[in-house]
């Protein structure tokens, strides 16, 4: 008996099946193989056509099935997806224009014109977040700009939704993906009608709230004979991908982190504190858990970290591999010799309140340094600004002795994961996981299948554990205070 479990990323979908009493993966497919297009008429906009990731969703669960995989054998479905993005559909349930995807800035000055306008103390009491450049703002973004477009708007809902409509012909929402989208009143635990009200939405474009973990809706006749999934499978999970690589890795209590450090870097910490950054510096959103207790999970969100490292082999080491990289960056000491990097090259920060500072070498010295200061240095200035946020995140009530990390991209790299560790003074444990098979656990706990999360964690792999360095401490923490006054500095100038 598997569980199917569907990331929906912007890059591709990936689908996997999980063998529900092994608790093992057993196959799994990612399409398109190259990266999917997302189309930037202008500047600063990111689109995509939703019935393109419905598409490779179905490429992959053939691919599977052809390999031998009886899809009748699927028993629960689980959906992650690229967070904050905006469907729109007509009466048909036929999207009315390409989605705006999460990296799509247009809406910047809607949401900051709204939080102005709401009022910042009801915005920060009551969404925990400005509403910033998020789903109700692109919708509202969507009336102001193309108003015959939104008048053919029906229902409004992120890119699980639209997935799990395709496979169930329900139209639908969870609470943490309202959340996700600044439209969730904390204070109030419903829905925060407000917000719509300010931008002058109707509140019938919202779609029916279902549990994020619990049976949400049964597949259909038609997905039987596309696809060879039995009618009547419950899709029982659905988060937003940060959300679901925590929940991933297990990490659903109070002070429990997850970190990815791919293209960019993400810290994702769970609270039952419902307090807000008052420079929504990192995010509030709700947290996807089985827990009777509320959990609030804060998004720290870094863009320049595993893009500054690829800037380095494309540029000062593109005869080395990445380990390769590693040892050489290895081989200087600890702090770089006095030599710092910020990383941030990759855009406007959200964690530097939307700064755009650039990346830097500081401090470099033509006599002492080379290419090993250059590489650990950058390794170190990721590792620092994962810091930076993650003390803005324990300034919020987060105390975090454990990050925990699926093996892959940045944390492949024994220097950086030792170094992450030593300057957060936290050990970090590193997983044998992804989103799709987090997806896939947490449809068989909602299905009911898995009686509890302990349950469904109980085969999880744990690959290492690395524990901070002694020797280390000392010299990174003095890097670390020149490189936070250099960050600080570019900020305010």
């Amino acid at each position: 008996m598997y569980s199917l479990g569907i990331d929906v990323g912007s890059s591709s979908v990936k689908v996997a099946l999980l063998d529900i009493a092994g608790g093992k993966c057993v196959c799994s497919s990612t399409n398109p193989k190259s990266e999917a297009p997302i189309k930037a008429v202008r500047k600063g906009w990111a689109e995509q056509d939703p019935q393109s990731w419905w598409k490779y969703m179905c490429e992959g669960i053939r691919e599977m099935a052809a390999a031998g995989f009886d899809m009748g054998q699927v028993a629960s479905i689980g959906i992650s997806y690229q967070m904050h993005g905006l469907v729109a559909v007509d009466k048909d349930v036929h999207p009315v224009r390409d989605a705006i995807i999460w990296c799509d800035s247009r809406a910047v000055e809607t949401g900051a014109a709204a939080l102005q306008g709401i009022g910042y103390d009801r915005c920060m009491e009551h969404l925990l977040n400005s509403p910033g450049n998020f789903t109700a703002s692109k919708l509202a973004w969507v009336k102001q700009n193309e108003p015959d477009i939104y008048a053919k708007i029906w229902k409004f809902m992120l890119p699980g939704d639209y997935i799990a409509y395709r496979l169930t012909g329900e139209v639908t929402t969870t609470a943490t993906g309202l959340s996700e989208g600044i439209l969730w009143d904390f204070k109030g635990n419903r829905r925060a009608d407000f917000v719509t009200e300010y931008f002058g939405i109707e509140a019938d474009k919202f779609a029916n709230i279902v549990p994020a973990i619990g049976v949400q809706a049964h597949t259909t006749a038609d997905i039987q004979r596309e696809l060879g999934i039995p009618a009547g499978t419950p899709v029982s999970y659905r988060a937003g991908d940060q959300p679901n690589n925590a929940f991933s890795l297990d990490v659903l209590e109070p002070g429990e982190i997850a970190a990815t450090a791919g293209t960019s870097g993400v810290v994702y910490g769970v609270t039952d504190l419902p307090k807000a950054d008052p420079q929504s510096r990192v995010n509030t959103f709700l947290h996807v858990t089985d827990s009777a207790e509320p959990r609030m999970g804060v998004l720290l969100c870094i863009n320049g970290t595993g893009i500054m490292n690829a800037w380095a082999h494309r540029n000062f080491c593109p005869d080395l591999s990445y380990p390769e990289m590693n040892e050489v960056a290895a081989s200087a000491p600890a702090g770089s010799d006095g030599l710092l990097v910020l990383p941030f090259g990759n855009g406007a920060e959200r964690v530097l309140a939307n700064a755009s500072t650039h990346g830097r070498l500081v401090g470099i010295d033509l006599v002492r340094h080379g290419r090993p200061h250059i590489l650990r240095a950058i390794q170190e200035g990721i590792a620092f600004s994962f810091r930076y946020g993650i003390d803005i995140m324990r300034d919020l009530g987060l105390k975090p002795d454990v990050i925990r990390a699926g093996k892959a991209n940045m944390f492949l790299s024994p220097l950086f994961r030792s170094t992450l560790a030593t300057l957060c003074d936290a050990n970090i444990e590193l997983f044998d996981t992804d989103g799709s098979l987090g997806a896939a656990r947490g449809a068989a706990l909602g299905a009911g299948i898995y009686k509890n999360a302990a349950e469904a964690f109980s085969t999880l792999n744990k690959l290492d554990v690395i524990t901070p360095m002694d020797a280390w401490k000392q010299p990174l923490e003095e890097a670390y205070a020149r490189w936070k006054k250099e960050v600080e500095q570019s900020v305010n100038k």
